[in-house]
């Protein structure tokens, strides 16, 4: 049987976790604080105590964790020495240009071969096992971590040498959070000029101007509630990742800031570990 090791079981993790139980693999996980791995031992994962007893002998390690440091210090905590001879690191999470870099060089400093592949979804797509894999690494690895890539997403591409599918994801985050602020500015705007908000959704629905993400999170920020399937903590993580991203090409992301500004206001407030389209209430406050 093909052993995975999955470090980090929050929203994203745990559903990954159980999609590759589900696939037929060996599913051994970590995470920080236990707890949160725990229910997972009930559907047949093996719950380590540390990077390196979840990684000892595992075909594959399969990072999904906060920041490209916590990636870091939970691979080279162990997890890296432990793993089966010609192992493949699968990095999933969100770490920017240079993140992984830092993540890519590690692996070649332990011998480990390195695929970058974040992914697109939030809770419920993971959940589905409808997530898109964003993958780029060495050619011969494609054929290898295919049956996991088909295992947690409905989806992968093939983008080239690793670094290529963190440079996507950043693009593609980009819009998803520019979007989320112009929508959280639009339906400001509308309460402020005494319309309806919700007539604004129905406006658009069904039609070109329309899409899912206006009315999934459009309905979130009218009712005020924000359970999250992508908090906004980690959404202003990513949106820092893309200014970074931005200036180092020479670029001034104006709109990216704006974005940062509202999701600042929004954690301060409290809105943190809500979900993202709890933006608007930084908005409400600036």
């Amino acid at each position: 049987m093909t052993e995975i090791a999955v470090l980090g079981t929050g929203i994203m993790g745990a559903p990954m976790a159980r999609n590759l139980l589900s696939a037929g693999f060996g599913v051994r996980v970590w995470n920080r604080t236990t707890e949160k791995a725990l229910p997972l031992a009930g559907e047949g994962a093996a719950v380590a105590d540390s990077p390196g007893e979840a990684a000892s002998g595992a075909d594959f390690l399969l990072t999904m964790l906060a920041d490209a440091d916590a990636v870091a210090e939970a691979a080279s905590g162990g997890a890296i020495d432990s793993l089966a001879e010609g192992a493949v690191w699968i990095q999933t999470s969100t770490v920017g240009v240079e993140g992984n870099e830092r993540l890519a060089r590690l692996a070649a400093d332990r011998g480990v071969r390195f695929v970058d592949a974040p992914v697109l979804g939030t809770r419920e797509p993971a959940e589905q096992g409808q997530l898109v894999v964003l993958a780029s690494g060495p050619g011969d690895a494609e054929e290898r971590c295919a049956p996991v890539f088909n295992a947690v997403g409905a989806k992968h591409l093939w983008l080239g040498e690793a670094g290529a599918g963190s440079r996507l994801k950043l693009v593609v985050n980009n819009w998803i959070t520019g979007l989320l602020g112009l929508l959280g500015e639009t339906i400001s705007l509308a309460r402020a000029t005494g319309v309806d908000p919700r007539s604004f959704l129905e406006t658009i629905q069904g039609g070109p101007l329309d899409a899912p993400y206006a009315q999934s999170k459009g309905g979130m920020m009218i009712q005020g509630e924000y359970p999250p399937s992508f908090t906004s903590d980690l959404a202003r993580k990513d949106v820092g990742l893309v200014m970074d991203a931005a200036r180092s090409g020479g670029l001034e992301p104006a709109i990216a800031e704006a974005v940062a500004r509202y999701f600042d206001g929004a954690i301060e407030d409290g809105h943190g570990g809500e979900d993202m389209a709890a933006v608007i209430e930084g908005i409400a406050r600036s």
